[in-house]
């Protein structure tokens, strides 16, 4: 072929000939958002790692751990998903809406199981912002009668405060310090044991038999006790001429045995505890069923807890009243955490009974009076324990609750007692109506102050802010008028005179003028209603005693500081003129823990404020409060505890204060203000004092402080829990019991 030649078409079987591929599209290098001070710095390549890639490798700490990585397109996909929520929310909150009021009223729980209306305004509930130990407020746990088990108490508990106390002088040592041996408790056996009866010292201890109850005589002697104490000066929840009927009922004609029956078990149990405590000395109490009358009667109490099991499947009225009166005498005990069971058994029978609704109008008034009173009752209870103790309460109000109960002529007329009238409309049912009036005032004002936000830096307690706690104080302020309005509605009759203008609940320290012929029971509601009141008010004032910071008067929190220590020291005067010129709160359980209250209290605002405007009158009442123990010692055992407690704190408190005087480089005035002595009249024992205490090293005073602050502790649940339970392989059951089983088996 001639080179001039076309070339020739290739053949089938030669191969095609392929374009060579390209290079590979370049990667879209990921975005940094922010680089790292180190890789801007070096200008080295940063990621989106946090930390990032460079930085990992050379061990550094990256700038852009401090840094969220968002980019735009993360921006968008967030608000997508964020639209498709609000979608989803309004679509479900039109479903709601569209639902009938009946179908809602169905599925819906009561209001006042859920949640307390006196903080639904509010925006929040009490279980929101309280009871959390680690909130602003803060919470201690502490051993029950010096039981290795501690339980859970907040901060309007007295148990908190000492804490604080503790804590302010000096928490490393208290902690170190053992006090198991300091206090001489009774021996375990004493409550829910059933009392050991020896034939000589050597022998073995036997079994108490039914002879060893009271007889009718006996049995009528305490329980007239019940109608002029408890019956009128606490809760009027049961009907005293239907009670004595059924009472007689119970026993056999010759009057040789009784009946089982929890409720009249119940109280006696609480009539022996008062009657030996106001009749009979603390030395000569033994022979009535214990060391101290403070247990006096737990025969009828455990055999009271026996019978009631058999009535928790279908409890009655009766039941109900049963766990009301039990809460009230694990209280007297000092059994404080038995009560608040207690209590929350009384909740769930009054649930089951129906007592939280407002009974129908149809029901005879005498039958829905007493429904009322229960379920008032029961409300005060559960508000007394959860404000003490510092726990969230049980029992809550709702529009479908029970009315206040009546207090009129006609209501007092068919309430089963012929108390006479006191004029102005005013009979012996008016101190229960207004002591609920004051407990659901005081329950509203505390649980607005305890679930209120504050800003307070992640922690720290609220006492570490002064301006947290100013602001708390103006809260308080301007929220008291509920209690005000209570104490100016109380009527004449229900109010203690006082010699001079001054005017009943009052905290300027005037005398009181008793009326001496008024009957017994008129007496102690107007004393008891008004120690109600500063007690509460004490507590409620209570946590503006700052060991952290020195709030002069000034202040709304030194104010509300000095009101506490006002209402505790009025409360002290008031205890100590009456117990030491009548018989009127001889032997009153109650009266002997607020003054308890009362004088640690006292004590802590001594120590923290000891220059404050209140704090002359605070350092005479403690003298006062020794001397109101030393009375209420003639009676139980565990006053004189108390008593010597608060002698030596007292006598702590001299050389504390004593040691943390201000410096001779200070202005005199300050350094003659500190050293004023911590009383202005002298107290026996030494208190106060004369003491020894200033030649100790401030250590060895630390260390002696916290053995009776822990002390201070045992006073308020002074039993342990061992008593709760009797010797194991020991089975006893009461021949009453006997036959009251038999008699639910055979019906």
């Amino acid at each position: 072929m001639s080179s001039g030649a076309a070339p020739s078409a290739p053949s089938a079987s030669a191969p095609v000939s392929r374009v060579a591929p390209g290079p590979w599209p370049r990667q879209k290098r990921n975005q940094v958002v922010r680089a790292c001070d180190w890789c801007r710095r070096h200008r080295t390549k940063c990621d989106n790692s946090v930390p990032c890639s460079n930085c990992r490798i050379r061990g550094a700490q990256c700038s852009n751990n401090a840094v969220k990585a968002t980019s735009l397109p993360h921006a968008y996909r967030e608000i997508e998903q964020l639209r498709k929520k609000v979608q989803d929310l309004e679509l479900e909150l039109q479903e709601e809406r569209g639902t009938t009021s009946s179908e809602r009223h169905s599925l819906r729980l009561p209001s006042s199981v859920c949640s307390p209306p006196e903080l639904s305004s509010r925006g929040s509930t009490l279980e929101s912002g309280y009871g959390d130990a680690q909130d602003i407020w803060g919470g201690v746990h502490v051993g029950t009668a010096r039981s290795q088990h501690k339980t859970w108490y907040g901060p309007s508990s007295l148990f908190y405060f000492l804490s604080r106390f503790a804590a302010f002088l000096n928490s490393d040592l208290l902690r170190a310090q053992s006090t198991d041996h300091m206090l001489d408790l009774n021996p375990p056996s004493m409550l829910l044991d059933e009392p050991a009866k020896t034939s000589d010292q050597s022998g073995p201890a036997t079994r108490t038999t039914h002879s060893e109850y009271l007889n009718l005589s006996q049995e009528e002697y305490f329980l007239d006790l019940y109608w002029q104490s408890y019956h009128t000066g606490l809760l009027p929840i049961l009907d005293e001429a239907d009670f004595k009927a059924y009472y007689r009922s119970l026993w056999k004609r010759d009057g040789s045995q009784r009946a089982p029956s929890p409720l009249v078990d119940i109280v006696l149990a609480l009539c022996v505890q008062y009657g030996v405590s106001k009749e009979m000395p603390a030395r000569r109490q033994e022979p009535a069923g214990g060391v101290d009358a403070t247990v006096a009667g737990n025969m009828y109490y455990r055999r009271c807890q026996r019978l009631l099991a058999y009535e928790s499947e279908s409890p009655t009225i009766a039941t109900m009243q049963c766990h009301l009166l039990c809460c009230i005498y694990l209280c007297c005990g000092t059994f404080q955490n038995m009560a608040d069971s207690a209590c929350g058994q009384a909740v769930r029978v009054a649930y089951m009974l129906g007592l939280h609704l407002d009974p129908p109008g149809t029901a005879p008034l005498r039958e829905r009076e007493v429904r009322k009173r229960l379920w008032w009752a029961l409300y005060m209870l559960d508000s007394k324990i959860g404000m003490k103790l510092g726990r969230p309460f049980l029992v809550y109000l709702s529009p479908s609750s029970p009315a206040l109960p009546g207090d009129g002529f006609e209501v007092a007329m068919q309430s089963g007692s012929s108390f006479a009238p006191l004029g102005d409309d005013v009979t012996w049912l008016s101190f229960h109506l207004h002591q609920s009036q004051l407990f659901k005032a005081t329950r509203d004002l505390h649980a607005a102050f305890y679930s209120r936000h504050v800003d307070v830096d992640s922690g720290k307690t609220i006492w570490d802010d002064v301006g947290a706690l100013e602001s708390q104080a103006n809260f308080l302020k301007s929220h008291a008028a509920g209690l005000e309005q209570w104490r100016s509605e109380v009527p004449s009759a229900l109010s203690t005179k006082r010699i001079g203008k001054s005017h009943a609940f009052a905290t300027d320290g005037t005398i009181l003028d008793i009326e001496p012929f008024a009957p017994l029971w008129i007496q102690r509601q107007r004393l008891l209603l008004e120690l109600m009141y500063h007690n509460l008010c004490t507590n409620l004032y209570r946590p503006f005693i700052s060991f952290t910071h020195n709030l002069p008067s000034s202040t709304a929190a030194g104010e509300a500081a000095n009101q506490c220590a006002l209402h505790a020291v009025e409360l002290t005067l008031i205890i100590h003129h009456v117990l030491s010129s009548t018989t009127i709160l001889a032997g009153w359980y109650e009266v002997f823990q607020w003054q308890w209250n009362a004088a640690m209290t006292l004590l802590g605002f001594v120590f923290a404020n000891p220059r404050a405007q209140s704090s002359e009158r605070a350092r005479s009442a403690i003298n006062r409060a020794v001397a109101v123990f030393d009375i209420f010692s003639q009676s139980f055992a565990v006053s004189a505890s108390a008593s010597r407690i608060v002698r030596e704190l007292a006598a702590k408190a001299e050389s504390v204060v004593q040691e943390s005087q201000p410096s001779q480089s200070q202005t005199q005035t300050m350094a003659d203000t500190s050293s004023l002595p911590l009383t202005d009249m002298p107290l026996q024992n030494g208190a106060f004092v004369g003491n020894d205490m200033t030649t100790r090293s401030t250590m060895d005073d630390f260390v002696n402080f916290g053995g009776l602050l822990q002390m201070a502790c045992d006073v308020e649940q002074w039993v342990d829990l061992d008593m709760l339970w009797p010797p194991s392989g020991e089975v006893y059951m009461d021949p009453w019991l006997e036959g009251y089983e038999s008699t639910i088996s055979t019906t």
